[in-house]
């Protein structure tokens, strides 16, 4: 009786080269999936600004050369150019490789994120490097704010932690949340960093009102904070002394009257490329005074097209949101996206003399080395949890039913 073998290929080749291929076609399987489920519209809106970002970088890299340049040493006028598109490719590195991963691993990134900045922020009256008179760098071969790393990881962690309520709505997160503000409050304040408290507290407040709190209890919260801004003005003379000049107008070519001159001086068309003046005098031209800056050299038409950029992030963002029937997509969705448009808007209106000066770049258009792959990083935890399956229809309530259904103690 004569019995077939079956054909067993050469373990070394052709087994070798199935897994290979194998490999192969499950990497372009994760990419086809990544790109039908990501939001393009989104990432479009991003890849705007940042071109934006470059073309305003290389207007105000001259300047903030000139400036920075001593008697010994002459930076290169394009020094921040060369070194800003070097930290957006990192940066676009950490967004795609963000954006690839699950709504599980995006949710635990930003824990494990949040936990290790925390520690960094106890280290930072420590072992923290002091510029510009505030104490908020690590450095460990290379200088970072922890700040900047645990915005998308605060964001993700309060999400994480309210959504608890879920599993037993005895549980107190509203407390825990609140804990975890006012411990990064703290911290923040010892180095100090009022812009940055600021825009955690707001994070903060919006998470925990489409958490469903009630409004009593967020009244009390936001009375406490109120209280904690005015001891902040008593104790803190730097806080002091900049709503001093704010409420009372500043003075005349003070850093803040610059950056309002130079943004004027370009009219709606602005003055081209390099062909700007007014900037030359910009303290922080290539960073905190960006928008100033492409105000006088592209013109007031490209400052509101910015303005508009952000303020079609927000809405794509919002509307992606909700119909979510998750939780916790809505929350660390709506968290990220306030820690991305609070700071836009908060350099802006610095720029216009609204605000008072907070020392806070522009994200994704200003220069910036670690806080450049920091708001990369957070926007590609955004899309990581924004992504969707564009083929499957939720069956459970989304946001708007969500809220009306939340009861039951914080």
């Amino acid at each position: 009786m004569n019995v077939s073998r079956p054909y067993l290929p050469h373990a070394g080749k052709a087994s070798g080269g199935h897994a290979r291929d194998g490999q192969r076609h499950s990497w372009q399987n994760e990419v086809r999936i990544w790109w039908r489920e990501i939001d393009k519209v989104l990432l479009l809106l991003v890849g705007i600004l940042m071109v934006l970002g470059t073309a305003a970088v290389a207007a105000a890299s001259p300047a903030s050369a000139e400036r920075l340049s001593t008697s010994r040493v002459q930076l290169d006028e394009f020094l921040f150019l060369k070194q800003h598109l070097v930290w957006q490719f990192l940066g676009l590195g950490a967004l795609f490789g963000a954006s690839m991963l699950s709504r599980d691993n995006a949710r635990r990134l930003g824990i494990v994120l949040a936990a290790s900045m925390l520690f960094f922020l106890l280290l930072v009256p420590i072992i923290g490097v002091e510029k510009n008179g505030a104490q908020r760098w690590i450095n460990l071969g290379f200088s970072f704010q922890p700040s900047e790393f645990l915005k998308p990881g605060f964001a993700i962690l309060l999400a994480w932690i309210l959504t608890w309520r879920l599993r037993d709505p005895n549980l107190p997160v509203l407390t825990v949340v609140t804990v975890v503000m006012g411990l990064v409050a703290g911290l923040l304040m010892l180095q100090p960093n009022l812009g940055a408290t600021l825009l955690f507290g707001g994070v903060w407040f919006v998470l925990v009102l489409l958490a469903g709190v009630s409004v009593q209890r967020i009244s009390v919260l936001v009375g406490s904070g109120v209280v904690g801004l005015t001891a902040t003005y008593f104790l803190y003379d730097n806080a002091r002394n900049r709503i001093d000049s704010f409420l009372g107008g500043g003075t005349a070519f003070d850093q803040v009257d610059l950056a309002e001159r130079t943004l004027l001086a370009g009219g709606w068309t602005g003055s081209g490329l390099w062909l700007g003046i007014r900037k030359m005098n910009l303290p922080e031209a290539h960073t905190d005074y960006i928008f100033s800056v492409i105000g006088e050299e592209f013109g007031l038409l490209v400052c509101a097209l910015v303005v508009v950029l952000y303020l079609a992030i927000l809405l794509r963002v919002l509307i992606r949101l909700v119909d979510e029937d998750n939780l916790f997509v809505l929350l660390a969705g709506a968290g990220l996206v306030t820690q991305i448009g609070g700071q836009a808007f908060i350099n802006i209106l610095v720029n216009l003399q609204l605000f008072p000066s907070k020392g806070m770049t522009l994200p994704l258009v200003s220069y910036g080395g670690s806080s450049t792959i920091a708001v990369c990083l957070t926007v590609g935890l955004l899309l990581a949890i924004t992504r969707r399956n564009p083929y499957l229809q939720r069956e459970t309530p989304g946001l708007f039913d969500m809220l009306g259904q939340k009861e039951g103690p914080a």
